[in-house]
């Protein structure tokens, strides 16, 4: 499966979490920022994606249990290209979407880059 189908395969097929995620962030609705799902970057599908800030929300559910070295390489890759990771349990997205939207917000709008 070539890239790009892939990606529409994980754009179609979203965790619960990644839908509640997704109607906070698209349509410019989190500060004006534009996010984009499942982008490819070198060989990863960053979860949600804001280019301007250079922020990747990633969202970590019981897949990623005892994938802990996997992941920390992959944010590793993924800094190499200036991307901010945040990594979100899907717990709190589906618990506290608000909190969630406003912990995204703060570092859109912070200057550590």
């Amino acid at each position: 499966m070539d890239k790009l189908s892939n990606a529409r395969r994980l754009r179609r097929d979203q965790t619960l979490a990644e839908k509640v995620l997704w109607g906070l962030v698209r349509n410019r609705r989190l500060g004006g920022f534009r996010f984009l799902r499942q982008v490819t970057i070198d060989r990863h599908f960053a979860d949600f994606v804001c280019e301007a800030a250079k922020i990747i929300v990633e969202l970590d559910g019981a897949s990623h249990e005892g994938r802990e070295d996997y992941d920390e390489r992959r944010t590793q890759t993924l800094e190499l290209y200036g991307y901010v990771v945040l990594r979100v349990r899907n717990e709190r997205v589906l618990t506290d979407p608000g909190g969630t939207a406003d912990d995204i917000l703060a570092v859109l709008r912070s200057d550590r880059v």
